[in-house]
């Protein structure tokens, strides 16, 4: 009756489903003339309706999904209702918070029973040239102090199916990293090859060749396998492929965005601008992740279905962070071994240095343009202020929420794209002797630090230039300019915590 109900419902809302159950209907009549194939029709039948009750469950549960996003599901899921060979797997992805069922090799390392605060997950396949996975390793540990090796867990698939390659780099690995394998901070596995799906004859999205097809679907089940795998060994997990270098401390970097975004809601963190790199999810969404990529690795590329997936868990825009904690170090892709020399130009290889940006009210007497407001400059997400053209003794103004002593200031105006649109002339000045309301207060004595150069302004000691403590900071337009201003980042570092 329940089901009969939630069908009634599911008709309603979308008339265009009534498609697929007349195509059932005139299946169902097609099999019963075929008397020598009962058994196989029943097994037929059950794989159909396994995979309508799930195409329903995605529309009755995820109503709020964009409606691009909604094509991809509707034309995937009738995709597959052509191809019984697909039944195990969509039996396994009607309960998205459960595991996948897989039977891990073990080649290095074995779990620890205490959960640690971040797993890194990386995903490595023989390369026709180049091979990077030693020294992404190395740079993990190398980059994280002490302390900082504790509350990490490094996971390495090995995906290929070449036993042999497998082999020989577990060999290197072990000798390489001994000491981080005993200590439970490192682990190789490998999913064999037997819980793969078919990986030939796939539908050429895009007009790709059948190779590339092939090989980007496969990578979508390697990843899919790792988040399953690591989904209960940490609070956080972090995607890297295997050539990239970390920038120095970077957990301790992740671990303050982190507690910056304590109490609002996002599905992925990202510390690097490129592919599948350094893109930070909650672990108990990685069953989710993991089916997901599952169920659509034939779809598009990994990076791609990531999109869709944050869509759909509700978090519309992506919330990025600067500097990049990550960067792609390989010169040949693991695709062919054709050339990739992508960067990213935001990393920083000592990006321990982020600023703390203590708690203030920001606001500016500049003509806003559209939803570009004062706030998205003192971020460390990548947005930012952008005014229409400033005139003599207009101003930026920080007020902090309590007295604070700064040791660097650091100020960027204009972006790549826009690099005219500049504070051509201005200055940054420090405030104290707080007077007015909560929502009216300001200084009333301001001390100028120096003036902005290119654009841009910068200080170092400033503990050691100012006396008292800072209450207000404000950036000064002190001539008229045609262009408007763009404040890319405007980025404090205390001497003190701010709450002391």
């Amino acid at each position: 009756a329940a089901l009969g109900k939630g069908r009634e419902c599911f008709l309603k809302a979308h008339t265009e489903t009534l498609y697929v159950f007349l195509h059932m209907k005139l299946t169902l009549k097609y099999l019963d003339k075929m008397r020598c194939l009962r058994k196989r029709s029943a097994v037929s039948f059950l794989g159909v309706l396994v995979i309508c009750l799930l195409f329903m469950n995605l529309y009755i549960e995820d109503g709020y999904v964009l409606e691009g996003d909604k094509q991809l599901i509707r034309e995937t899921a009738t995709h597959q209702l052509n191809s019984e060979r697909y039944v195990h797997t969509f039996k396994d992805l009607s309960n998205f918070s459960g595991s996948i069922n897989v039977s891990y090799r073990y080649l290095a390392g074995t779990p620890l029973p205490r959960k640690r605060y971040l797993t890194i997950g990386l995903s490595s396949v023989k390369r026709k040239k180049g091979n990077y996975l030693l020294e992404t390793i190395k740079s993990i540990f190398e980059q994280s102090s002490y302390e900082e090796l504790k509350e990490i867990t490094v996971v390495v698939h090995l995906a290929d199916f070449d036993s042999s390659w497998c082999e020989g780099m577990v060999q290197d690995i072990s000798q390489k990293f001994a000491h981080h394998i005993i200590a439970g901070r490192l682990m190789v596995i490998h999913a064999p090859e037997e819980y793969y799906p078919v990986l030939d004859g796939l539908k050429r999205n895009y007009n790709d060749p059948e190779d590339r097809v092939k090989f980007r679907s496969k990578q979508n089940v390697d990843y899919a396998f790792l988040l399953n795998f690591c989904a209960n060994l940490s609070d956080y997990y972090v995607m890297l492929e295997d050539d990239v270098r970390c920038s120095k401390n970077f957990l301790t970097a992740v671990k303050k965005v982190i507690t910056s975004r304590e109490g609002s809601y996002w599905v992925t963190l990202e510390f690097s601008k490129l592919g599948y790199i350094g893109k930070l999810y909650h672990s108990h969404d990685l069953p989710r992740l993991a089916h997901f990529l599952l169920m659509f690795y034939q779809e598009m590329p990994c990076d791609w279905l990531l999109i869709h997936f944050r869509g759909l868990l509700a978090q519309k825009d992506v919330i990025r962070f600067k500097p990049s904690l990550f960067q792609h170090m390989g010169y040949y892709s693991s695709y062919k071994g054709a050339e990739n020399k992508l960067k990213d130009d935001d990393f920083e290889e000592d990006s321990f240095d982020i600023p703390d940006n203590p708690p203030a009210n920001l606001h500016t007497n500049m003509n806003v343009f559209e939803n570009y407001e004062a706030s998205k400059a003192y971020s460390s997400i990548d947005e930012y202020f952008w005014g229409k053209a400033p005139s003599t003794g207009d101003l930026y103004v920080i007020v902090f929420e309590k007295p604070i002593k700064i040791s660097k200031i650091k100020v960027i105006t204009g972006t790549e794209d826009r690099q005219n649109d500049i504070l051509h002339h201005g200055a940054l000045e420090v405030g104290e002797k707080i007077v007015g309301s909560k929502k009216g207060r300001q200084c009333t004595t301001y001390l100028r630090l120096g003036e902005f150069k290119n654009g841009n302004f910068e200080m170092t000691d400033v503990e050691h230039k100012v006396l008292f403590d800072i209450n207000c900071m404000r950036i000064l337009v002190t001539k008229s300019q045609k262009e408007w201003l763009i404040i890319r980042s405007i980025s404090i570092w205390t001497s003190q915590p701010p709450n002391q």
